[in-house]
């Protein structure tokens, strides 16, 4: 593998992690997103990676697939959209679960973005000494 092989294969993990970390802040963002019970709960996201089978390697974003529509039902009677029985539906999403996602997603990005910087660097060392 060249430099130029490293900086693509880590190119690609950032990518996939910066999907992974939209998807997270997308499902924080929506844990109290209230429905009516006859409406579905948001669904969070969940993004599936994959091995790149073509060029020099890497990964790549298979997918993404949501969740459970369901979601969980609160008695809430005061809330707007309650309904008859005084319930309405929340997304199904645990806080710390996405927190620890959100925490490895990042740190994978930085991983990522370390690869990157001393491939360059190595590559413009390799400059330096070709001038010299």
């Amino acid at each position: 593998m060249t430099i130029f092989g490293a900086i693509g294969i880590a190119s690609s993990g950032l990518t996939v992690h910066r999907k992974w970390l939209d998807a997270v802040s997308d499902n924080l963002a929506n844990v109290n997103t209230v429905r009516a019970t006859s409406e579905s709960a948001f669904q969070q996201k969940y993004v599936i990676a994959q091995e790149m089978t073509s060029g020099d390697g890497g990964v790549q974003v298979g997918g993404v697939l949501e969740g459970s529509a369901e979601g969980r039902l609160v008695y809430e009677p005061d809330h707007p959209l309650a309904d008859e029985d005084g319930y309405v539906r929340y997304p199904d999403i645990d806080m710390s679960s996405q927190m620890t996602q959100l925490i490895m997603a990042q740190r994978g990005y930085q991983a990522n973005a370390a690869v990157v910087d001393r491939a360059k660097e190595t590559y413009q060392a390799a400059l330096q000494i070709g001038r010299n």
